[in-house]
């Protein structure tokens, strides 16, 4: 039976220069993969486990994930091609010739798989590092792939980015290095209201935002007069979130804008709202009381006095009251009786 097995093993497949390929070959280059790339599958599962169970964006176990698992596979190739009985010396020129042609065909791979390197090695961006791209795109760093980094918004919708796109194009980290950020938060305010008031008030709203960071040297929360609107003042709300804040801008935007709002309504300072005022100099060459009096807009000495309009709520439960049904057991009598 061995006999047997071994007289398999030693058939000639082909040729490949002056080294012949087998099928014991064949099956032992097999087994040496299959042994490499089950051996990389494990490296990294283990290796990202502990990095999840110390810290989800330890830099240096990342690296070390990403550089075992590449590095198994690629010796399990070359192993593999040994086990089959290949010279590599002999595949010097085939392989050179091969090498231009997978640079052709698959250029736009091996750019990805060489900037997926550079941004793993250069720790420009890390796992869980929040991120936003040039066109707008945000979302959390979760895994930097040979080909894409797949980054998670706050809409739980994962985001496939090519790894050469976060190198050539604008990228803002906002948690760079684990540091939080500083807001602007924008309100308005009607003209001739009191600043100090203004300042107070909204200090003590964003103050009493449970993710607002307490005041430092260096970190302060400040409300900023920037500019004259129409009929307004404007202000900023300058503070610093915490980081886990920073990572949800659209709902800590909300909650500051909600508190500043609740804050203003309850210290009565006005919000302003649009306002025109048409003054009108001339008509058709008339000027002041002629010009009045040209529009009919004079008003009359011995105007009549106006009844006092109804109010929306009154309009309202007139709609709503229901309509008197006559009484039909008592019908008012005839118009011939009613004068008696």
């Amino acid at each position: 039976m061995f006999d047997g097995l071994q007289g398999i093993s030693h058939i000639v497949l082909f040729r490949l220069g002056v080294s012949e390929v087998t099928v014991g070959g064949v099956g032992g280059a097999v087994f040496v993969l299959f042994m490499f790339m089950a051996t990389a599958w494990i490296v990294g599962t283990m290796l990202k486990r502990l990095r999840y169970r110390t810290e989800p964006g330890n830099a240096a176990l990342y690296i070390a994930e990403k550089v075992l698992s590449y590095g198994l596979v690629i010796v399990g190739v070359i192993a593999g091609l040994s086990a089959l009985g290949i010279d590599l010396t002999s595949l010097a020129v085939f392989a050179g010739g091969l090498g231009i042609g997978l640079g052709l065909g698959l250029q736009g791979i091996i750019k990805e798989f060489v900037s997926g390197l550079t941004l793993v090695f250069d720790r420009a961006v890390q796992i869980g590092d929040y991120v936003e791209m040039h066109d707008g795109t945000r979302g959390v760093v979760q895994e930097i792939g040979p080909r894409a980094t797949r980054v998670r918004n706050n809409d739980n919708v994962y985001l496939l980015i090519p790894n050469s796109k976060l190198i050539e194009n604008t990228m803002i980290n906002w948690t760079r290095r684990g540091e939080t950020r500083r807001i602007h938060v924008p309100f308005q305010v009607a003209i001739g209201a009191d600043k100090e008031r203004v300042r107070e008030c909204v200090l003590a709203a964003a103050r009493e935002v449970p993710f607002t960071l307490p005041d430092t040297d260096t970190h302060r929360s400040q409300v900023w007069l920037v500019g004259y609107g129409d009929s307004a003042l404007k202000f900023e709300l300058i503070v610093w979130p915490t980081l886990e804040a920073v990572k949800r801008p659209k709902a800590m935007n909300a909650a500051y804008t909600w508190a500043i709002d609740d804050a203003l309504r309850g210290a009565g300072i006005e919000i302003p709202y649009p306002q025109r005022d048409v003054r009108l100099r001339a008509f058709f060459g008339e000027e002041g009381d002629d010009a009045l009096d040209a529009l009919n807009l004079r008003a009359s000495k011995h105007a009549a006095p106006q009844a006092p309009s109804t109010s929306v709520n009154d309009a309202a439960d007139d709609l709503l009251r229901p309509e008197l049904e006559p009484d039909v057991e008592n019908p008012p009598p005839p118009a011939h009786q009613q004068k008696s």
